[in-house]
């Protein structure tokens, strides 16, 4: 309970800020806190904000697993073959800086508006993260290691699968956290665009639908709390038996 004290009596300062200051101001266009509570309840007794959450989730879900699937069996092999990360990396260190954002026209001439346009998205922007950190992972092994076992007869499937994936692990769940806080932001940015449902479709949709600000702020925080959810699930991961020996804590 005291570790979440600081954060709780910061939220509840930023509030009373946001409050006092759209009083001050006399602003009839932006919410306060009770608005945007109101927009909550409002959401969620006539069951849109659960259609879109289930909708934003789905999306993130198909396309981070996909990328999960692709990213990490390339990684593992870029990190453990030379020549592959010799013929790859450029290719994906090219790719990489383009922004997820920049790939929605595309999405939408390949897949059209729905579903298939969001989980592509999601996939081309969480699979970079997995794929970096899994091949830094493979690399930072100890060679020496590697080289003692191989002295001692340890057959390189032996090896790969008892040291190097034990070992590569915690950069693979960094990868896995960083690509889904990238895919949450990416499948509402789409949503905003190509969809009509989803929590970036909710946004954009309240703003257009007479300036629903408590409902746009509404959508803004629960948007928030999900992405916090998620990198606590992530987190969890950390505390497994076969990564524990990474973290001091």
């Amino acid at each position: 309970m005291e570790k979440i004290l600081p954060s709780v009596a910061i939220g509840c300062l930023l509030i009373v800020v946001w409050w006092m200051l759209v009083v001050v101001t006399g602003s009839v266009i932006f919410p306060t806190p009770l608005q945007v509570v109101t927009g909550i309840w409002e959401l969620s007794r006539d069951g849109s904000l659960w259609a879109d959450i289930g909708a934003s989730l789905y999306r993130v879900g198909a396309g981070f697993l996909l990328a999960v699937a692709f990213a990490i069996p390339l990684g593992l092999w870029m990190g453990w073959v030379r020549g592959a990360y010799a013929t790859l990396n450029p290719i994906f260190q090219m790719l990489r800086p383009i922004s997820p954002i920049a790939w929605i026209p595309i999405a939408i001439l390949w897949f059209g508006v729905g579903n298939l346009s969001p989980i592509f998205l999601i996939f081309i922007s969480s699979v970079f993260p997995m794929v970096v950190q899994t091949t830094a992972g493979v690399h930072a092994i100890e060679r020496r290691y590697l080289r003692a076992a191989a002295n001692f007869g340890v057959s390189r499937y032996t090896l790969f699968k008892q040291v190097v994936i034990p070992a590569v692990l915690p950069q693979i769940i960094v990868g896995m956290r960083v690509g889904l806080g990238v895919a949450w932001l990416v499948v509402v940015a789409a949503e905003m665009i190509a969809l009509h449902s989803g929590l970036g479709y909710l946004i954009i949709d309240s703003r257009n639908a007479g300036n629903r600000y408590d409902l746009v702020i509404a959508g803004m925080i629960v948007i928030g709390l999900i992405g916090l959810m998620l990198d606590r699930a992530m987190r969890l991961l950390e505390g497994h038996k076969l990564v524990r020996w990474r973290y001091a804590r």
